[in-house]
C-alpha cells in the first residue's frame, strides 16, 4: 500500500511519498557518501542549545544539490540517457548535473546567466558539461534552457521543481535521523523548496514531532510570500548574498509539500547571514556560502526558539566567490563591531588628530583608515571631523574608546555604523 500525506488541512496534497525518498536513497548511496554531522560546542555554548551541523557543503562538487540531480539522471531510461540532458542554473545545481552526467557518459548543456561568476563557470566546465552563457539572469536562462530541451529533445533536469529531485534532496533527512535520532529541531535553507519538501516527506513521517522550520534571506522569500498567500506567488528579483536560494518563483512540487508539513518559515537579512558566515569561518574552520548560513542566522539572531533544544542545521553549499566572500567577512566583522567608523569632531589645528590617535592606541585599537570631513561639517570652521576606521574587539571595546574620547573632552564623537 502507498501511503499518501495528509498535511495540516487533512486533505491529500502530494502523491510524493517517504517511500519515493527511500528509493532515492537506495539508487543514489553508491555514489554519494554521507555528509558529517558535526556538534559545536562553541555554536551550543553560544545559544543555548545543542546545535548540529550539517555538513552538505563537503560533497564533492560542494552542495547538497548533488542528490537530486544525481537521483533524477538515475532514473532516465536508456532512450532518455541518449537524449543528453539540459538545466539552468547559476551555481551548484549546474555542477552537480555536469559532474553526475559525465560519470554516467550522459550529454549534458548547462545554461547560466552571463553574469554568473568565472570561477563558477569554470568549475561547471570541468566537470564535462558544455556551458552556454545567456541572458542576465535565471529566468533568461531557464528559457534559453527549455528552448534548448525542445529544440534537441534533450530531458529537461529542474533544480526543484520535479519529483525526482525532491525525492533525491530528501535522503538529506534519512542520513540525519541515522546520525541523531533524538532532533528536535530542523533548520533548512529554502530558495525553490525541493530541499525542505523533501526532507519533510521523511521527517514528519518518521517523528512528526520533530519542527522544521526553513530560512530565507529577507530580499527574496518567495516561499513565505507563497505560503502567506495560499499559493505559489513571484517575488521581485533583488541583489542578495544568498544567491544559492534567490529564487522569484518557487516550485509547485515542493509548495504543496511545504505548505502542509512545514512549521515555519522565517527571514533573516543581509548582515545577520553575513555575520553567520564569518562566524563558522571562525568558530568552526568552515567556509559555507551565504545561503548555507541562513539556518544558524535564524537561531542566532533569535528568529526561532530552540533554546534547550537539540537542533540541527543544515549547511547546504560552499560554492562561494572569493570575492564575494571577501565583502561577506567585512560586513560581517562591521555586524559584530570588529570594524567600526568613528567621526569625532576636534580643533583643526596641528597635533590635533595625533592626539586622538594616541588615545584611541592606548586601548589597543588598530586605525585602518582616516578621511576628513571639513567642508560639509555643521560646525565651526576652526574645526574638522575625522572620520575613523579602526578594527577592535567588539561593541564593549568601541564603547571603552568612545568613552576615553569623550573623557578627554571629545565630547561630539558618533559611531557612523550599524549597532547589531
Amino acid at each position: 500500500m502507498i501511503y499518501i500525506y495528509r498535511g495540516k488541512s487533512g486533505r491529500l496534497f502530494s502523491d510524493l511519498t517517504y517511500a519515493d525518498v527511500l528509493k532515492a536513497h537506495k539508487r543514489i548511496s553508491s555514489y554519494i557518501e554521507q555528509s558529517p554531522l558535526k556538534y559545536s560546542h562553541s555554536l551550543s555554548a553560544a545559544n543555548d542549545c545543542e546545535l548540529f551541523l550539517k555538513e552538505e557543503h563537503t560533497s564533492r562538487t560542494g552542495s547538497y544539490k548533488e542528490r537530486g540531480a544525481l537521483n533524477k539522471l538515475l532514473t532516465l531510461s536508456e532512450s532518455e540517457r541518449g537524449q543528453g540532458v539540459v538545466c539552468s542554473s547559476a551555481g551548484n545545481h549546474a555542477q552537480a548535473v555536469s559532474f553526475h552526467s559525465t560519470r554516467l557518459n550522459i550529454n549534458a548543456v548547462i545554461v547560466m546567466p552571463s553574469t554568473t561568476p568565472f570561477v563558477k563557470v569554470k568549475a561547471t566546465e570541468s566537470f564535462g558539461a558544455k556551458v552556454v552563457l545567456h541572458g542576465s539572469g535565471f529566468a533568461e536562462a531557464y528559457q534559453k534552457a527549455v528552448d534548448i530541451a525542445e529544440a534537441e529533445n534533450r530531458v529537461f533536469v529542474h533544480a526543484f521543481n520535479d519529483r525526482d529531485v525532491v525525492a533525491g534532496q530528501g535522503t538529506v533527512a534519512l542520513e540525519l535521523l541515522k546520525q541523531n535520532a533524538y532532533l528536535d529541531s530542523v533548520v533548512v535553507p529554502v530558495g525553490g523548496g525541493g530541499l525542505i519538501a523533501g526532507m519533510a516527506l521523511v521527517l514528519k513521517h518518521v517523528n512528526p514531532r520533530i519542527k522544521l522550520y526553513g530560512v530565507e534571506s529577507k530580499e527574496m522569500s518567495g516561499m513565505r510570500a507563497s505560503v502567506d498567500a495560499g499559493k505559489v506567488t513571484k517575488v521581485g528579483r533583488q541583489q542578495t548574498i544568498c544567491d544559492g536560494i534567490a529564487i522569484e518563483t518557487v516550485g509547485e512540487i515542493p509548495f504543496k509539500i511545504i505548505n502542509e508539513l512545514i512549521d515555519d518559515i522565517v527571514v533573516v537579512n543581509e548582515d545577520e547571514v553575513a555575520a553567520s558566515v564569518l562566524t563558522l569561518l571562525e568558530k568552526e574552520k568552515t567556509v559555507v556560502e551565504g545561503s548555507g548560513a541562513t539556518p544558524l542566522a535564524a537561531i542566532i539572531y533569535g528568529h526561532l526558539k530552540v533554546k534547550g533544544q537539540q537542533v540541527a542545521a543544515i549547511c547546504t553549499g560552499s560554492n562561494i566567490d572569493m570575492s564575494v566572500l571577501s565583502r561577506i567577512i567585512e560586513r560581517g566583522l562591521v555586524r559584530s563591531g570588529r570594524i567600526a567608523r568613528l567621526a569625532v569632531t576636534i580643533k583643526d589645528s596641528p597635533g590635533e588628530l595625533a592626539k586622538v590617535l594616541s588615545l584611541i592606541s592606548q586601548t589597543r585599537a588598530n586605525v585602518r583608515d582616516v578621511e576628513h570631513e571639513r567642508a560639509f561639517l555643521l560646525a565651526s570652521v576652526q574645526q574638522t571631523q575625522p572620520i575613523l576606521t579602526i578594527e577592535t574587539r567588539g561593541y564593549d571595546h568601541i564603547e571603552e574608546i568612545m568613552a576615553l574620547l569623550r573623557a578627554s573632552g571629545y565630547e561630539d564623537v558618533k559611531l557612523s555604523t550599524p549597532r547589531s
